[in-house]
């Protein structure tokens, strides 16, 4: 039915590519709480490399017709947040602290990125359509 290159089995097309933008900001966040601000401002940069090939991926999709709205504007608006976030970091002063501004855009960015989860978890809760009674012809 299918070797490693079938299409159920390739797992890149089911988990999308939110994954390594929304760890490279959640490391961004930590490291800036542990006080390694530089390492921090560097995953920064790698999380808007992340992030771009995230968007543009969502993008490319949605103009395939194979994508959702919803999942290229998400991606593009935490694109832009992590790009925020990245100007306000290296804009502020040497040595001082870092501007909270940074890490409340990595985090709404994070959210977004995340934002499927909610409806994995609110799914259930979806009202499912009423079954239509069958018809069986009487003879």
């Amino acid at each position: 039915m299918g070797g490693p290159s079938y299409a159920g089995a390739n797992l890149l097309g089911q988990m999308g590519s939110r994954l390594l933008p929304l760890s490279l900001a959640l490391g961004m966040v930590l490291a800036d709480a542990t006080g390694l601000h530089h390492v921090a401002f560097y995953l920064a940069l790698l999380a808007i490399i992340g992030g771009a090939a995230a968007a543009f991926d969502a993008v490319s999709r949605y103009l395939e017709g194979t994508g959702g709205l919803v999942r290229a504007a998400t991606t593009g608006l935490a694109l832009a947040l992590l790009v925020l976030g990245s100007a306000v970091r290296e804009s502020a002063a040497v040595g001082g602290h870092v501007p909270a501004v940074s890490i409340s855009a990595a985090i709404a960015a994070m959210l977004l990125y995340a934002s499927p989860l909610l409806g994995w978890f609110l799914a259930p809760l979806a009202p499912k359509p009423a079954a239509r009674p069958v018809r069986v012809p009487l003879l």
